[in-house]
Parts: structure tokens; sequence; C-alpha cells
């Protein structure tokens, strides 16, 4: 694509149309671009369009476009095509800092997004340059342009707040440090004295906060390793004015926003969060500084309000006193009752309390306040923060702590007793208050592993959480009734069995109730129960226990699919996907009307697929249904295809890329239900999977290669009469596969199934030309994964073909190509093979090479014998070689870039462990006596001759047991 004004006004048109709100306008749009975004200069057109076009929403969208295409195609992956260019690459590195720097925020901020994805990758090795080109920058004075220094560095320095620890990245670091950190406490220090020069200008302090605030970020992220010899040394400078910013308080910096935090609010949690970080890692160091940030942070705490914008805040003053409290050497500052008794009155009570804030997420956004509540994503909560800080103290203190807030915990129950319609807030608070206090540790499987013994769990429940879980109406305090089923998922491990089955119909009944929140829990509690492990690791609460109340429990799950807010509700979807998996055949008379409401939730969210976990769960409750009941009647797989494949059909034809992975899985398990034959719905739909786009996306190459499989399995003879045109279409996706390093293992799966089912004379043309192409991957890149395979395959295709017809196809390629084989590949690398089946296919091949190959008798091969049965019985006795090289270090797949939808594999589609030697051979020790048997009676005297010269003595010991065990001898 030339750089010229036609190209420009093109790219408009389609960036334009991405926009649009119409689908038919939009999705072709979106492909064009996607189709281009490989030309040469493309990335650079977006740039100049966001530089100079004079509409501003198409700056935006080529920025945002520019960002995602950076984040989609910068990484280069071995084996996937590099789409930009070496130019392109370079005119980019030249040109962005300038752009991002002279461009309006909303653009900065995009821009900046893309050079730390840049940064993420080339940064300092292929772009030393950056660190001085941004650093040269603060002396602008300009304060647009420093912010946009600030901004880009705090998202390339954010990582190493979660990097291991490696010398790769402490390397970084040191160069990021002398390059960075004296020009950043030049520009802290004159920052602050333009904040006292310009007092009394508000748009002038407005700009500086937000640089001190990026400042004090940046100062984390450069902190969070270890702690820089620079910063030690500068520590008098960077906390004395921490301090200073903490205490202060500037009336033009306040806002009469409730809702938003300010600027001052802003730094204030941040120098929070570095003074947490200093005391926690650094705490000898911090030592002198640290009693003046407690009392600058209690004082803080007492004096700041309760409006949202102050949450933040007051989070993280929280989690500075709670990092400080379990620390040894500060256990001093907490010890007196009265500083305890003082904590838990003003900092720990008034922060659980339940706000009108608080009301209005549960009532208005559900969805967030259950992130928050649920999945303990709420850091920034107030509550959260308390909890902390409870957890903290009980550290040292938990006697005096319970004791205190035992009365507190008693008060606020008998206010609630007095008028439960007025003072619903402290049963809440009094809730949040004991579940904070009885729980020391807990994980996301069991819920509390560990509790404060001080704290009557099952008591508390008795009198407390089973009244409200009991109450008729189950919409009267929604809040209450959420807290109580919350208590019931929290404690699980710790409630004795007999509550867990009191309180799952009640649960079952609080699936109806008409708060988001309310049923969400109620369906999360149950998915929790469910998947509880009793004594011998079988389910605590078992399929008969729920018996009585299935029915209720299969349509209220249903029904709550139905109710305002949670049409797509993950949780909900998956307490069906775990109520399915532990009924098991209980649910068989209820499929045939499930099954219809399931696909016409699929057909609906296929429309437009945004919620990637509900869809998950979806297909793994599509895959139980049809396991569950075809196990029971395996005819019955008709009837799901006819309720599935309408529905398919349109994903496949609207190329609904999320799904295509499930469905290729849904379809595999459906196929592989049948008996031998392939139904011609299924024909109708094989030359499709070949095509080479459905290839192209990494997500679809494991469920593609399985339903070819699937394919193979069911219906060889049948492709190779009805569809032989399509065996070299099959090949060429073999020989995709086998050049990429993180795929050649699924290569080799289809590989296999092709020699295991296809009729012999329908690939026979083929077969050299394989062998070729496996030699060529072996010759360019020799990986331990692909030689395993390797192993495999040729041991396989000699238990397929014969012994005789493996030697003659590799000295058919290049005379003596079956010793090299053996000698360089087989005997030296057998021993890395793993897997039950691999290892049968690899025993019963070399048997045969051994024992059924003339060329081995009485040939230059011979010499090859002796070490190839030691081989063997090193894989039957020695312990697996699982070492790798040093050089290789295989791309995790899942680690590819950008937005390719990953596969996720369905944990009920699975299929079994297929082994394509069966029963044929039951112990291949015992085949390899048999096998040596026949062998020595065909030429006798050879056999004996050739182990007592040469076989390691351990070795012919284990030999003679096995030749025992078949009850064989050697003539």
């Amino acid at each position: 694509m030339e750089l010229n004004d036609a190209n420009l006004q093109t790219l408009t048109e389609f960036l334009r149309k991405t926009l649009d709100p119409d689908p038919t306008v939009r999705r072709p749009a979106e492909k064009f671009l996607e189709s281009v975004e490989g030309n040469q200069n493309y990335p650079l057109l977006l740039l100049t369009l966001l530089e100079k076009s004079q509409d501003n929403v198409i700056r935006v969208c080529a920025a945002v476009t520019f960002k995602n295409y950076i984040k989609r195609n910068w990484r280069i992956v071995e084996d996937e095509p590099n789409k930009i260019s070496d130019a392109d690459r370079t005119a980019i590195k030249a040109n962005i800092v300038n752009l991002m720097l002279s461009s309006p925020e909303q653009i900065q901020k995009q821009l900046s997004d893309a050079i730390s994805i840049i940064g993420r990758e080339d940064f300092p090795q292929k772009w030393p340059d950056l660190l001085t080109e941004m650093v040269t920058r603060f002396r602008s004075g300009d304060f647009h342009i420093i912010n946009g220094v600030l901004r880009t560095a705090h998202s390339l320095f954010k990582r190493y707040r979660h990097e291991f620890k490696s010398n790769e990245l402490w390397t970084e670091i040191k160069l990021v440090l002398d390059t960075f950190a004296l020009p950043l406490t030049e520009l802290f220090k004159a920052t602050i004295e333009l904040c006292q020069t310009h007092a009394n200008d508000a748009n002038a302090l407005k700009v500086l906060f937000s640089s001190l605030t990026l400042i004090s970020k940046l100062f984390y992220s450069l902190n969070f390793q270890d702690l820089p010899e620079f910063f030690e040394d500068n520590m008098e400078t960077w906390m004395t004015n921490f301090h200073g910013l903490l205490t202060l308080d500037n009336k033009l910096l306040q806002t009469d926003d409730e809702e938003e935090a300010g600027l001052l609010e802003l730094l204030k949690s941040q120098i929070c969060d570095n003074a947490a970080l200093y005391a926690q890692k650094y705490d000898e160091e911090f030592q002198p500084y640290l009693p003046r940030f407690v009392t600058a942070i209690w004082n803080l705490l007492v004096s700041t309000g309760q409006e949202v914008k102050y949450d933040l805040l007051v989070s993280n003053a929280i989690q500075f006193l709670a990092s400080v409290c379990e620390r040894p050497h500060y256990k001093h500052l907490f010890e007196d009752q009265n500083t305890l008794t003082s904590i838990c009155e003003k900092v720990i009570v008034p922060n659980m309390e339940f706000r009108s804030a608080d009301e209005e997420a549960f009532e208005d956004n559900s969805e967030e306040y259950i992130r928050r509540d649920l999945e303990g994503s709420d850091i920034d909560t107030r509550r959260r923060a308390a909890c902390d800080l409870v957890r903290g103290l009980c550290k040292f203190f938990e006697g005096p702590v319970t004791a205190i807030f035992s009365g507190y915990v008693n008060s606020m129950l008998s206010e609630y007793a007095k008028n439960p319609g007025q003072n619903w807030k402290h049963k809440d608070a009094a809730i949040y208050l004991v579940t904070s206090l009885a729980s020391k540790a807990q994980t996301q499987k069991h819920g509390i592993t560990q509790a404060n013994e001080l704290v009557n769990l099952t008591e508390f429940f008795v009198n407390h959480i089973l009244p409200d879980l009991k109450s008729s109406n189950v919409n009267e305090f929604p809040v209450l009734k959420a807290d109580a089923i919350k208590y019931v998922m929290i404690f699980r491990s710790k409630l004795p069995k007999e509550q867990l089955l009191q309180a799952v119909p009640l649960l079952i009944t609080h699936l109806q109730a008409e708060s988001t929140v309310e049923h969400t829990y109620a369906a999360h509690a149950l998915e929790r129960l469910f998947t509880m492990r009793g004594p011998n690791n079988a389910t605590l609460i078992t399929s008969a226990e729920m018996a009585p109340f299935t029915e209720q429990l299969l349509t209220n799950l249903f029904k709550a699919l139905t109710l305002p807010g949670s049409a797509e509700n993950e949780y909900i979807m998956k307490a069906i996907m775990r109520s399915f998996s532990l009924l098991q055949e209980a649910i068989v008379p209820y499929i045939p009307t499930l099954i219809g409401q399931l696909t016409h939730k699929l057909l609906l969210v296929s429309k437009n697929p945004s919620k990637p976990h509900f869809n998950h769960y979806l297909f793994e409750s599509l895959c139980l249904s049809v396991r569950i009941t075809c196990k029971a009647n395996p005819t019955t797989v008709s009837s799901f295809e006819e309720a599935l494949f309408p529905v398919f059909t349109e994903i496949l034809q609207n190329d609904v890329q999320e799904f295509l992975p499930y469905v290729f899985q849904v379809m595999s398990l459906l196929l592989e239900i049948h008996s031998n034959s392939i139904p011609a719905s299924y024909m109708a739909l094989f030359p499709h999977l070949l095509q080479p786009i459905l290839w192209e996306r990494t997500g679809n190459i494991p469920p593609l290669v399985r339903l070819l499989q699937a394919f193979l399995e069911k219906g060889g003879a049948s492709i190779a009469a009805s569809a032989a045109d399509k065996i070299p279409g099959l090949l060429g996706v073999f020989q995709k596969l086998i050049a990429s390093k993180a795929n050649d293992h699924q290569g080799f799966y289809l590989l296999n199934s092709i020699i295991e089912n296809m009729p012999p004379e329908s690939i026979t043309q083929y077969r050299k030309q394989i062998f070729i192409l496996l030699f060529q991957r072996l010759q360019s890149s020799k990986t331990t994964k692909f030689i395993k395979s390797f192993l495999v395959f040729i041991n396989l295709y000699c238990v397929k073909y014969g012994a005789i017809a493996l030697q003659e196809i590799f000295d058919s390629i290049q005379p003596k190509m079956f010793g090299m084989v053996l000698e360089k590949i087989i005997i030296p690398e057998v021993q890395k093979v793993s897997g039950t089946v691999e290892k049968k296919i690899c025993a019963v091949g070399i048997t045969k090479i051994l024992t059924e190959c003339p060329a081995m008798m009485d040939t230059e091969y011979t010499k090859l014998w002796t070490p190839l049965l030691q081989a063997l019985i090193g894989l039957f006795e020695l312990p697996e070689d699982d070492s790798i090289p040093d050089d290789e270090h295989f791309i995790d797949i899942e680690d590819t870039p950008g937005y390719q939808t990953a596969f996720s594999q369905l944990a009920f589609a699975g299929r079994k462990e297929h082994d394509p030697i069966g029963d044929a051979v039951g112990n291949p020790k015992i085949l390899l006596a048999q096998s040596l048997h026949k062998l020595s009676t065909a030429c006798p005297g050879r056999v004996p001759s050739m182990l007592n010269t040469s076989l390691n003595a351990e070795a012919l010991k284990f030999l003679h047991g096995y030749l025992q065990g078949a009850s064989v001898q050697l003539v």
C-alpha cells in the first residue's frame, strides 16, 4: 500500500464503517482491515491519519486501530507470519514518541500504550535510545509533553511489579535506573517547587498534581523488585516530600464530585501504597520514617469522610496499617489496649458499614458489585481493606481483637432485632465483621480453610444465618439474604454436612429472587457445594441426596436465566453445568426440554458473543447433555444432531470465530458416539474442514485435528472411496502442522490416524513423500517433542504395515537410511518416549523390527540388533528420560499475542485415550519373549549367541525374566 491520498481516503471510509452499529456494514469493514494489515505501509497510513485527519472521530479511531494492530502483530512468533515489515518497524519506532507527545490526550493515551507494547518486545536491545529520547523531554518545561513521557514510562515499567526475578530483568531495571532515576528525582523536586510557586493557580496545580501522581507510580514500579541504591541514597528527599504531600490540603484541589476521586486523593493513595511497599519490604531502611507516616496516615483516616471519592485513599491507607501491624518489628506500636480499641472503633467499624453507594451498586450495578464482592477484585474497597486490617491485627492480638469485636457484633445484632426494617444494615455489618474475624486462610476451591477458634461458626449459622435463608419472602432484605448465602459459601468447609444439606433446598428457592446479586450468589453457592469432595474423593453431596430437589433445581436454574440482567449470567450457567455433572443420569428425563432451551440460548449469544465464561459453560453443559444421555442410549445422538446442527451451521456460515473451536469439539463428541460409519450430514462438511483459512487460527487447530481424527476413525474407508480427491488436502494440513514447532504434535496425531484408519492402497502413492517431509523437518529443527512424536509414528507404521515395509521405505529414500535411523534416532532417543500407549506402540514396533525384519539378521544392520534390543529393555525397565536440551525453550501456544481466540478445552468433551494396538497385545514384554522364541526356532543358535556376546548382564537378567513369564526358551 502506497502512502498516498487515495489510500488515506479509502482507509478513512473503512474506519468510519467500523463504527457503524449495523453489523452488515461493520463486519465487512473489519474483515477488509484485517485483510490489508499484512501490507507494507499499513501502520504508517494509520499514523498519518491520526496525525493529520481533519475529523477528530477518525483520528481517535485510527489511534485505537493502530494500538490493537500493534498488540496483535508486533511480537514475532516462531512459525507465525510476521505481518510488520522491518522498514515499517523502524519507521514506527522513529516517529511514535514524537507523535505521542504532540497529540491530544485521548490519542496520546493510545500511542502511549502502543509504545509500551513495542517496548515490552524491543526495549532495551532493539530500541536502545527510547529512554534517552524520553528523558530529554523532561527539560522541555511543557507539562503536556512531560506527562506524556511519564504516562508512557509508567506503562513501560509497571510490569516490574509482577515479573519474576531474572538476570535479564535485573539488567533492564539497572539500565532504566541509570538513565531515569536521577532525572525523575530532579523532576520530582522541581514539580514540588512549582506547586508552591503556583499554589493559587488551580489550572496549573491540576497539571502539576497529575505529574506528581505519575511520578509516585513510577517510584513504586522502580522500587518494587528491590531497593535500588540510588533511591536508598535519596530516601530523605523522597520520603520527606511524600510526607509533606500526605499532610497537604489545598482548597483549590478539592472537588465537589462525591463519586470521582480528585487529584489530591489519587496522589495520597499512591503515596500510601509507596509507604506500605517500604514498610513491608525494606523495613530496616524505612524505620526512621515510619512513625511519622503512621501518624500522618492515622490522621488522614480519622479525618476523611465516607464519600465514594475517598474509597481508594482510605483503602490504601488502611492497607498501609495492615501491612505495618503484621510485622514483628512494629508490634509495639499496636500493643496498647486503647490503641487497639481506637483502631477498631475509628477505622475498622466505620469502614465496614454498608453505605448508600454500596446499596446503589447492589441494585443497579450488580455485575460490578458481584465482581468486587465474590471474585475478590474489591482490592480497593474499604470493606476489603478493613477486613485485611482485622486479619493483620489478629496475627499478634487475636484474643483482645476478638473480644473488642464480639461486643460490637452483639450490639449491632440487638439493634437489628429492635427494628429489622430500619436497622438491617447493622446486621449486614455484623455478618461482615464475623466473616473477617473468623477467616484466617481461604482458597477458591475450598472456601475458608483455617478459622479463628474463638468464633463459633455453627452457632452463628443456626441463630443468625438460617433464619434469613428460611424466610418465606425471598425478595425481602435482599442484602441480608445475599450475606447469608455468601456465609454458607465461604464457610462451606467448616460447617457440618447436615447443615449444608439443610441449606441446599433453601438456596434453590433463592434462585427465584428478583435481586440479581441474590440469585447469582445462590447459583454460585450451589455450584461450590456440588464440587465439594467427601471421603474417598466422591462428591460430598450425592445425586441420591439431590433426588427430591432435582426437578426444582433444574427448573429454577433455567428460569433464573430469564430474570432481568441475568440472560448471560456466567454463575448460573456454571451452576447448570455442575448440576448436570453431579446428577448424571438423573437429568435424562429432562434433557428433551432442556436441550431446546440451551440451543436457543446458543443461537442468541452467537449473534454477539460477549461473555467468554458464560459461553464456555454453555458448551460444557451441551457436552454433558450429550454424554450422559448417549451413555444411557447411544441412538439418541441423532436427536441431538437435529437440535444442534442448525445452530452450528449458522455459526460456521457467519464465521463466529470465538465459537468455532467449541463447535468442532462438540461435533467430535457426537461423531465419536456413532457406530462405525459417517452420516451424510458430516460428510458434506468434510471438505470445508480442510480450508486453509480455518487452520490459520491457532485456537482452531487442536479441535479441528480431533474432528478430522473422528472422521478417519469412523470412516477412513468411505473417505477413501467417496472423497479420495480430498486426501491431498488432508496431507496438506499435516504438512502445514508439521512445519510448526508449536503444532507439530497435532500434525502427528493426524498422520497417525491416517496410517491407522485409511485403507493402505489409498495412501500408497503419498507414503514416500510423507517420510521425506519428516526428514526435512528433522534436518531443519530437531526438537525433543518432534523426536518423541516421530518415534511413535515410525513404530506405528511398523505395527500397521510390517517391519519389512518400514525398512524398505527408508532405504528407498536413500540407501542404508534404515540403519542411520536406528543408530541415530531410535536407539539413543527411545527412552524419551512418554505415555503408556506411546510406549506400548514403540515396544511392539521395535519387537517387530528385531524379529520380523530379515535385513536385521544378515546384512550390515546386524550390528545394530543387540543395541536395539538393549534400548527396548531400557524402555521397559529404566525411568523415562525427561531431560530437555538447554537450547530448547518451547513457546507456550497459549502465549500467542493479540486477539486470536486461544483454544479452550471443554472438560466434558474430552476423548478417551485411544490405543491403536488394543487387546491384540496385552503385555509387550511377553510379546518380545514370544517373538524372540519364534525367531530363534527359525534360525537356531543365532539369537543366544548374539545375546551372550554383547548384551549387558543386567539387560540379560531382565530378558530371562520375560522368557520365564512367557514360559518359552530360546533355541
